[in-house]
């Protein structure tokens, strides 16, 4: 569904993922115009008439959730990043894992027992210290109430018990080894703040404001599909941010934010068109970031919708369920075509689930495994199946009734759109008949299981244990009225037991293998076809933005990062604050955190992680 992202940097569609629109299909882009959200738009320089220093970042997603522990979307998710410090953050160089709310963490010899210690300087927003008791009852109340685990149970589904001894230290006990001890992308929120909550699946945390965080921002002010504001926190341990305020501001129309940055009302947008891009390249005082990006883009089939107690619902053709369907349509997909002539070059074909920004995970077939475009083979593969050509030219099947797919997409994504036509085309070829369903909600028929296929996509955090747990059957809903943390529904033993392998596995080599083995599955079930690895294509005003920092910082994204260094570290272009601790879009940057020492017994093993991370979904 998607995503974008994503720690789940995020869900995207039903979770939802913020899908990158970097399609083919975009018009020139528009005359800048008020738009229905903002008739007058207020110009968002680095130095307003009232002194303000705002950075207004475009989004095209809809925040789902200001609750940590229910929010999927990469637009949610990156807030909260901004707002609540998890234990752990990443590097901005190589993503190995660095102080955030603990300055250290220890293994037991055994590794079922982790200390951390819990830093003195961070505070609450509004003045309480944040403590080890603050953690520990985050923790435990994911692991004992299923609303709160409903984004990020998989973190906390091996822990034993979690306690705080004292205001510095925490200690987690767990039933077996947990490669993710260094890698928990949960949110930590204040406990004095949260403990009245009565139903976590329900409470959506966005009625009062401030929101009381320790993260490097605080938020303010929040309207649906209009705005995020938040605002630096001058306690913040590493430092406050440089700009006054900071908006996520809401746009449904992608042209619409390209003509609003191109005014100066807006700092930064994302997702951007080639078309987009290549106009903005030649435009004065903008820089137009194109990086590798986070995240896959994939066709999903429904395996069958069903919750953990075995109900089955929804209504997904059943076709989909052989195999030699699932490998036929596949066959019938011309990856390379999608790569240039939607996304025009600016994304790599994909082939594995973990993109190959994440080198050590990413995963490629082996040649005889490969799934490549092949219309006759397609063709074969659906004669086997049963699916034979009548007289009008369209597959059948045993009952005489024409093979005849929906495909959800979203009705703001050009890419979505114009694979779809390339879809219809190709499969009609070969007598399938294919409806695009482009909709505003694609969450509601995903999550219910009203579809055949769907385009899909998340966010990838560096450690991918999040992205893979999405699929085990332990993410389905516990009945059918519930939402879960599946992507797909997919449920798959062997997949289960790889995953469960790979958790405990702190062997880097070995793990890594195991992520691989857990990748070559997923491909042969045949549940996803993941078609492309999009780039991160985003613009930002160097007339506002003086410099800011990339994830990686050699070459990375700014937008929806596993962390929050861009818009931390951004410096408004009228040179106020220090730009020592910052870096630049051009990859420099001085050093954020101490280097972490683990116990002698974790071995070479670096966590790393995820989402999105996630409407990315993440």
């Amino acid at each position: 569904m998607d995503t974008t992202t994503v720690p789940r940097n995020a869900r995207p569609y039903p979770r939802i993922r913020m899908l990158l629109t970097v399609g083919a299909t975009a018009l020139v882009v528009a005359a800048a115009a008020a738009t229905p959200l903002n008739p007058a738009p207020q110009q968002a320089k680095a130095a307003g008439s009232d002194g303000k220093r705002t950075l207004t970042v475009a989004v095209s997603q809809s925040v789902d959730s200001l609750s940590p522990f229910l929010a999927q979307r990469l637009v949610s998710t990156s807030v909260h990043r901004l707002v609540y410090e998890n234990l752990t953050n990443y590097d901005v160089k190589d993503n190995h894992a660095i102080p955030g709310l603990a300055t250290k963490w220890e293994p037991s010899p055994d590794k079922l027992t982790w200390t951390y210690t819990i830093r003195e300087n961070s505070k609450w927003s509004d003045g309480r210290q944040a403590t080890a008791e603050d953690a520990a009852w985050t923790f435990n109340t994911m692991m004992s109430d299923e609303g709160a685990a409903t984004a990020n149970g998989s973190f906390v589904a091996n822990f034993k018990k979690v306690t705080a001894p004292s205001p510095t230290k925490l200690v987690i006990e767990l039933k077996k080894p947990q490669a993710t001890m260094a890698a928990l992308d949960v949110p930590i929120v204040p406990k004095h703040a949260w403990e009245q909550v009565g139903d976590f699946s329900k409470f959506n945390n966005d009625k009062k404001f401030p929101i009381v965080g320790n993260g490097p921002f605080i938020l303010t002010d929040y309207k649906v599909d209009q705005f995020v504001k938040l605002k630096p926190n001058k306690q913040f341990w590493r430092g406050a941010p440089k700009f006054d305020e900071l908006v996520l501001k809401y746009y449904k129309d992608g042209d619409a934010a390209v003509a609003a940055l191109q005014k100066g009302e807006v700092s930064f947008a994302a997702n951007l068109t080639p078309a987009q891009a290549a106009s903005l390249s030649k435009a004065k005082n903008i820089k137009v970031n194109d990086a590798p990006g986070r995240r896959f883009y994939a066709l999903a089939t429904n395996p069958g919708a069903k919750s953990k107690n075995g109900k089955k619902f929804g209504n997904g053709h059943p076709a989909l369920l052989d195999p030699k369907v699932r490998q036929a349509l596949f066959a019938a997909t011309d990856r390379k075509a999608i790569i240039d002539k939607v996304f025009q070059g600016h994304a790599v074909e994909g082939e594995g689930y973990i993109p190959p920004r994440f080198s050590a995970y990413h995963w490629k077939p082996a040649d005889g495994q490969k799934i490549a475009y092949d219309p006759a083979k397609a063709a074969a593969l659906l004669d086997e199946a049963g699916y034979k050509k009548n007289s009008a030219g369209k597959r059948v099947g045993k009952n005489g009734k024409p093979l005849d797919f929906r495909i959800l997409c979203h009705a703001t994504d050009p890419n979505d759109k114009a694979i779809g036509k390339y879809m219809q085309e190709w499969w009609g070829e070969l007598g399938i008949g294919l409806k695009v369903d482009c909709l505003d909600n694609v969450s509601d028929p995903w999550l219910a299981g009203e579809y055949d296929l769907a385009f899909d996509g998340w966010s990838v955090n560096p450690d991918p244990d999040f992205v893979l747990s999405i699929h085990t059957c332990a993410a389905l809903p516990a009945t059918p009225k519930d939402t879960g943390a599946t992507d797909n529904f997919i449920c798959d033993k062997k997949f289960d037991e790889l995953y469960a392998q790979q958790t405990a596995e702190y062997d880097e080599t070995k793990r890594t293998d195991l992520v691989k083995q857990m990748q070559s599955r997923l491909y042969d079930t045949g549940y996803m076809n993941v078609m492309a690895y999009p780039n991160a294509v985003e613009a930002y005003r160097t007339d506002q933005i003086k410099s800011i920092t990339t994830m990686p910082a050699s070459g990375g994204n700014l937008w929806g990062q596993d962390g929050y260094w861009s818009w931390w570290s951004a410096v408004p272009a009228d040179g106020s604050g220090s730009s020592e601790d910052s870096g630049s879009s051009t990859g420099l940057f001085v050093g954020i955190g101490a280097v972490v020492v683990l116990a002698a017994g974790l071995g070479v093993f670096v966590a790393l992680r995820r989402r999105s991370t996630a409407e990315d979904r993440e």
